[in-house]
């Protein structure tokens, strides 16, 4: 009788194993399609990155003189539709940032949905400040191009008008920063906590770019000497720690294991 028990017992605990094992396998099956919505989030990050960098690090730097407002208005008059392409990809910026957090949330909510949610909450401050500055930029725009304005404040009060509009959107970017910044801190912990779906070094890599940010903008605001002067190079960590995230998704995706086909059968 205890033979029999034994080989009872036996069977039920390797039924057990099998059925651990077919379980795994399966949610390695239904993990599979993250991997196309990871390259999704990696392809919305590049148009991102994109749209970004032609409005904020190419346009902006070509119009805006900071403290000279008759070289700054005369910039805009030059090149209205520059500024007007720059104002599109602002927009376009703010649109594809909020679906690139709301694809990460769909990947990573798993992970801890709470900080997943603060992810989002941050994203979407961000692009309100920066669509809110974009009103600012294109107002600039009107001014420094309409005859009206000149007329009725003098060359000098148009452009110091066009040099008030553009100061205003130029310091937005920096309030906006406090929370695209910010952000990088939740995907940071989500990618790290993520149970090798992304590699560990990247969240941290996330994590340190986010620090840089804010100290970036708190030299700007507190010591305008040393942040200029540190400006171009304390961005460059979050520079990597971003592109490194887009690519690693664009490319690989996440890490899913894959399924054993023995196992399976044996299931």
């Amino acid at each position: 009788m205890s033979t029999v028990t034994q080989t009872i017992s036996g069977t039920s605990t390797r039924g057990a194993e099998v059925r651990s094992r077919a379980g795994k396998a399966q949610d390695s099956i239904t993990m599979s399609p993250r991997k196309g919505l990871a390259r999704i989030a990696g392809f919305l990050w590049l148009v991102v990155g994109i749209s970004g960098g032609f409005a904020q690090g190419f346009m902006e730097p070509k119009m805006y003189a900071a403290g000279n407002a008759a070289a700054t208005a005369a910039n805009v008059v030059a090149n209205p539709g520059l500024v007007r392409l720059g104002v599109v990809a602002e927009l376009v910026d703010s649109t594809v940032f909020i679906f690139l957090a709301m694809t990460l949330y769909i990947l990573l909510n798993h992970v801890h949905k709470s900080v997943a949610r603060a992810m989002v909450v941050l994203v979407a401050l961000s692009t309100g400040i920066s669509c809110l500055n974009v009103v600012f930029e294109f107002e600039g725009l009107r001014v420094a191009t309409d005859s009206a304005y000149a007329a009725a404040l003098g060359t000098a009060g148009s452009n110091a008008l066009v040099m008030l509009l553009l100061d205003t959107q130029h310091y937005g970017v920096f309030i906006a920063q406090v929370f695209f910044g910010l952000w990088l801190v939740p995907i940071g912990y989500l990618a790290y906590k993520s149970s090798g779906l992304i590699p560990k070094w990247l969240g941290v890599l996330l994590m340190v770019g986010a620090a840089c940010y804010i100290v970036d903008l708190l030299a700007m605001f507190l010591l305008p000497d040393l942040g200029q002067k540190i400006g171009s190079f304390i961005i460059i960590p979050s520079a990597i720690a971003e592109t490194s995230m887009l690519v690693y998704l664009l490319v690989f995706g996440v890490r899913v294991p894959k399924p054993d086909k023995n196992i399976l059968a044996a299931a």
